[in-house]
């Protein structure tokens, strides 16, 4: 009996045989006949303004650029489908590296790809396969990159697993909008494609910026953190996730496992080693069972179970948007789409409308209500707990007697501690008035946020 190839080796074979298909030609005959189908000829479901065209082919493949941001198991299905769709001019931005747990859904890693950073594997994976495509990989935060980085694109896709990537993203784009006289210049708009999973349900989304609904203008629309009461998690403890919790909350900062002042890196196996083995002995004095290495990762990233299926419907929904966009041949999606497979299948789109005081996208300075005897510390609850804001960390600051002035900064530990006291002191001893504008800073947003204070008796 022949020996069975080993699975590497055959991936290998079948690699090699495409490369020299492929040869120096990466425009064989009759390649794009499934994109040149939807560009040189009209239907009836066509954009009506829509005039049939072989530059439009060569617009994709020669022209048009494209970032798409993740590379996890949303972000893999979208390179694949954008690349096969024509699009040669991506660039992939992603800061994580390949863990073992990725290689069941994220298909474009291998065993062997452990511990590499997730945009270079990709990028090399559909640039090995896909003749002619050319990713640009950046292991970097999307903060990392200023604004003449994302001016250069036409077209801007997320693939993200986080809320506030997202929403500094939105920022980002509002922060490139140009008008003139008042009106938005059109050729200033870079459209963004957010996609995201979340188990067995999915959505997609086309927001405009400046011309549709943002981010921030539905920020209700996702779901809140999961949160366990305090009492629970330290005295009557009942689920393995309020075990982690409690070392993560209480322990953690306690012990100081890792040097004073060290945050916990949920990306650090050694620390998540660590909130394991005092996660499974708190379990222990409890009788409670189910504690993993896995579990623990889970409650201290706030990771959510994703499936490969739904993966794939959300990012082929995006995928599909771009093209739209791109080519201007269809009507792009108006404006959210839902997904859901929990019970059955069930879709469903609707127009989210723009918020007229959008924090990121109306231009207008927000309004704050409070009282005088209202305290700082009241202002920094609102911005931080008000569900159209949901701040994390906010800066605060004040023009006073000509002076800029910070008020309050929890990022850095000198500043914090110095501004710390003006949390406990009413807006009237710190000196506001009634119409002072406040400036905030936050991670969710690459735009400082002007907000006007309305002191009511």
């Amino acid at each position: 009996m022949a020996d069975v190839e080993e699975p590497e080796k055959k991936r290998r074979r079948i690699e090699e045989l495409a490369q020299k298909m492929a040869l120096d030609d990466a425009n064989w005959d009759g390649r794009w006949n499934h994109v040149s189908k939807f560009l040189e000829r009209a239907g009836p479901f066509t954009h009506p303004d829509f005039e049939p065209s072989t530059e439009l082919l060569q617009f994709l493949l020669e022209t048009c650029k494209i970032l798409v941001i993740g590379a996890g198991g949303l972000g893999c299905e979208l390179l694949k489908n954008l690349a096969l769709s024509g699009f040669r001019d991506i660039h992939l931005v992603d800061m994580d590296t390949i863990d073992v747990s990725n290689l069941n859904r994220q298909f474009l890693f291998r065993p062997k790809d452990v511990g590499r950073p997730k945009a270079e594997v990709a990028a090399e994976f559909i640039n090995r396969r896909i003749p002619g495509c050319n990713v640009i990989a950046h292991f970097k935060k999307i903060q990392d990159f200023d604004e003449s980085f994302y001016q250069q694109f036409h077209i801007v896709v997320c693939g993200l697993d986080s809320i506030i990537a997202r929403r500094w993203m939105n920022g980002m784009l509002m922060s490139l909008l140009t008008f003139e006289e008042g009106v938005l210049d059109p050729s200033s708009v870079i459209p963004l494609i957010d996609g995201g999973t979340e188990g067995f349900k999915g959505n997609a989304r086309v927001i405009l910026p400046g011309m549709t609904a943002c981010i921030e203008c539905t920020l209700e629309l996702y779901p809140p953190q999961i949160t366990y009461p305090m009492c629970t998690i330290a005295s009557m403890p009942r689920l393995p996730e309020h075990c982690v919790e409690y070392v993560r909350l209480l322990q953690w900062p306690k012990e100081n496992p890792f040097g004073d002042g060290v945050p916990l890196d949920g990306d650090d196996p050694k620390h998540i080693q660590w909130v394991f083995q005092r996660s499974r002995e708190r379990a222990g004095e409890f009788s409670i069972t189910g504690v993993t290495y896995r579990l623990t990762q889970g409650v201290v990233k706030r990771i959510i179970p994703a499936v490969a299926s739904t993966n794939a419907v959300i990012a082929a929904a995006c995928a599909t948007e771009v093209f739209k966009i791109a080519s201007s041949a269809y009507i792009s999606l108006n404006n959210y789409l839902m997904f859901n497979d929990v019970d059955g299948l069930y879709t469903y789109t609707f127009e989210a409308d723009r918020k007229e005081n959008c924090p990121a996208c109306s231009q207008v300075p927000q309004e704050l209500q409070f009282a005088p005897s209202a305290k700082l510390q009241d202002v920094l609850n609102y911005l931080t707990k008000s569900a159209t804001l949901q701040m994390k960390s906010p800066a605060i600051t004040a023009t006073l007697e000509g002076k800029n002035k910070t008020l309050y900064l929890q990022t850095i530990s000198s500043i914090e501690e110095r501004t710390r006291p003006n949390l406990c002191k009413t807006l009237k001893e710190l000196g506001l008035t009634d119409g002072q504008e406040l400036a905030v800073t936050d991670i969710t947003s690459p735009q400082t946020l002007l907000f006007k204070l309305s002191l009511s008796t």
